[in-house]
């Protein structure tokens, strides 16, 4: 699983139709201190994720395992918001704390 914030959408006039339906969205990986770390990846969304929110999302085979994408060709899907995390007993992110 990756840890990312959403940075954009992406649209797309022209696509299988598999992926017609499919709201898509610009994840960037980050580490605990919240700053990007990797690829921008494109991210099928399962749960109503926006533009700034810190998410959680499934690669590869574990991505088509959701009731969005349940046999459809994505190879990473947000399956979770974040709404806090902490390592060693300290909080790294907390949603109702962010600016």
């Amino acid at each position: 699983m990756l840890l990312g914030r959403i940075v954009g959408t992406l649209v797309s006039s022209r696509k299988e139709e598999e992926i017609v339906g499919l709201k898509l969205l610009l994840v960037r990986e980050i580490d605990q201190k919240l700053t990007p770390v990797g690829k921008l990846i494109v991210a099928a969304d399962s749960v109503g994720a926006g533009v700034g929110e810190v998410v959680l999302c499934a690669a590869g085979s574990s991505a088509r395992q959701t009731t969005a994408t349940q046999n459809r060709p994505v190879d990473h899907t947000i399956m979770a918001i974040v709404d806090s995390f902490e390592i060693n007993g300290k909080t790294c992110y907390d949603k109702s704390k962010d600016d």
